[in-house]
């Protein structure tokens, strides 16, 4: 009998008391171990007594740094062009970064809460799969009367901001600036485009949100969507956290997106490759939250909610949204050393590399800017003093327990079944015979993001589609699957990109031996150009 990596969490979480005893089994241990460790500080989860407790320091937070100045490196609006500025998004620094900038912002947070051992909560979207009801109170959401005096329309938000962020952007060093042209920033004008969608004419690409359209979930309707849901399913993240590497050229072995030469910079070309957890939940949660996603509801070509975009960290829910992101690199790299695996790259040029990379935008909570930060600095939670609670939560904790055993070591990665490195070799894969004893596929679709104005978001995967069949929402015998970008495309760049998509067994059970993918518009959209593959690859465990 073949145990596969979906097959064995499967058993383990086939029913309730497949979960019993869990502390007995592999990697549990490792990860109660870790949660044991001396930190000051405790992330907790949202729907726990401690996380609401958490919540409330942190609304308090919020409205003292609303009330700062625009100058001020606190402001809660400043605090979020941090990451406008310089967030890393499908490359190798993505869990890195951002646990540097979560990591100081919770230090403001602390400063300014009233909480000596205030630690953001983290939203749970595996457990909890609907954001959590508290998010919607006071300043704790966007759409509050809080926000109104900055952001009721765009000229009253840039009269605020943009005369500090203009002297902010004189001051910049020359590493500074040579980060930000990598970016495609190369005047400040270039930088405030990403804010208005390039003066209005492009509404989807525009980092400002209005205070109303601010979060597109609401009170009433919390809930993520159960095609969402699923991608949040204990299985789909097992499928995230099985990598046996920080990162790979087999890309389902992959824990990490792609490897650049900066954390600012575009990949080469081979493009860039979105990792399962990071194009999955983390830019489709980031999409749904801003209104930008595949539904009748949504907010169409924008503008779109601030999650949506590079100014995502205005609402309050990033920082529980990428704490739950940093959790997974936490369970992850607890996995690995169970197993006895690395959790590091481990040729010594690219870890050299990847430490080396420098962080030159974080402020510290006395107010002072970071101007020698490096990769190497935040690898390690210690740095910023805290832990996750323990325990981590039973579903989790059964795939830490399905992951980590010594036989991962040996265990062949889902292995090539096809290959098409060009768009005519990808319709040949058409006929492509689907064979025996494969219980799970993955696509890996490569394509051209289209960067004209107002382009989609998101593309629906579709699998043998009748030609005449445009898109296909959720729950259609075509649907497959769908791909999806966080944040506006960077300015002069070309954007070749790889996601993994994996099939649904169901869907491939039918296919009667036929595997004829393509990309379609969303199904809001169904008369939009859709992008066509350029390279495919099919592989199976």
């Amino acid at each position: 009998m073949r145990v596969t990596r979906r097959g064995l969490l499967g058993g383990l979480l086939a029913g309730g008391t497949a979960l019993a005893g869990l502390g007995a089994l592999p990697g549990v241990a490792a990860a109660a171990d870790r949660g044991a460790r001396p930190a000051r500080y405790v992330r907790y989860d949202v729907a726990s007594p401690d996380g609401q407790r958490m919540l409330e320091a942190y609304a308090k937070a919020i409205t003292h740094m609303l009330s700062l100045p625009a100058d001020h490196p606190h402001n809660w609006f400043r605090n979020a062009f941090v990451h406008f500025m310089d967030c890393p998004h499908g490359n190798w620094w993505f869990y890195v970064w951002h646990r540097g900038y979560v990591g100081f912002v919770e230090q403001t947070v602390r400063r300014y809460s009233g909480m000596d051992d205030f630690a953001f909560p983290y939203w749970d979207w595996t457990e909890n799969p609907a954001l959590p009801q508290t998010m919607f109170k006071g300043p704790l959401t966007p759409v509050a009367d809080a926000f109104a005096p900055f952001t009721k329309d765009l000229p009253t938000f840039t009269a605020f901001i943009q005369p500090a962020l203009k002297t902010y952007w004189s001051k910049l060093n020359k590493a500074q600036q040579v980060q930000q042209g990598l970016r495609g920033n190369k005047s400040f004008d270039d930088l405030w485009n990403g804010v208005t969608g390039n003066n209005g004419t492009d509404p989807g690409d525009q980092a400002f949100a209005i205070t109303p359209r601010a979060r597109y979930p609401t009170p009433d309707n919390a809930a993520l969507p159960p095609y969402l849901a699923d991608l949040c399913s204990p299985t789909a993240i097992a499928d995230g956290l099985a990598p046996r590497y920080f990162n790979a050229g087999n890309k389902l072995d992959s824990f990490t997106s792609s490897k650049t030469a900066s954390h600012n910079a575009m990949p080469g070309q081979q493009g860039m490759f979105f990792s399962l957890l990071e194009g999955n939940p983390h830019n489709k949660i980031h999409n749904y939250i801003g209104g930008a996603f595949d539904g009748p509801d949504s907010w169409g070509d924008g503008p779109f909610g601030n999650m949506t975009n590079n100014l995502s960290p205005v609402d309050p829910i990033f920082f529980l949204h990428h704490s739950n992101m940093d959790r997974l690199w936490w369970l992850w790299e607890d996995k690995q050393r169970q197993a006895g695996l690395p959790t590091l790259p481990t040729d010594p040029t690219e870890l050299a590399q990847f430490k080396s990379d420098p962080f030159l935008f974080f402020w510290r909570a006395d107010g002072t800017p970071v101007l020698d930060g490096k990769a190497g600095d935040y690898i390690d939670p210690a740095r910023f003093d805290y832990r996750y609670e323990a325990p981590v939560g039973q579903q989790l904790v059964a795939q830490v327990a399905a992951l980590a055993t010594p036989a991962l070591r040996t265990r062949a990665a889902p292995r090539l079944l096809a290959s098409a490195p060009d768009a005519q070799a990808v319709d040949a894969l058409a006929a492509w015979p689907l064979g025996a004893g494969v219980s799970q596929l993955y696509a890996l679709i490569t394509f051209d993001r289209p960067v004209a104005a107002n382009s989609p978001r998101e593309y629906v995967v579709l699998l043998n589609a009748p030609d005449d069949v445009k898109t296909a929402p959720p729950g259609s015998p075509y649907y497959a699957g769908s791909v999806a970008f966080f944040g506006a495309p960077m300015p002069g760049m070309t954007h070749r990109s790889t996601f993994i998509v994996p099939l649904p067994p169901s869907l491939v059970a039918k296919a009667g031996g036929r595997l004829d993918l393509r990309l379609a518009p969303p199904s809001r959209r169904p008369d939009a150009p859709a992008p066509l593959i350029q390279a495919l690859e099919i592989r199976g465990s």
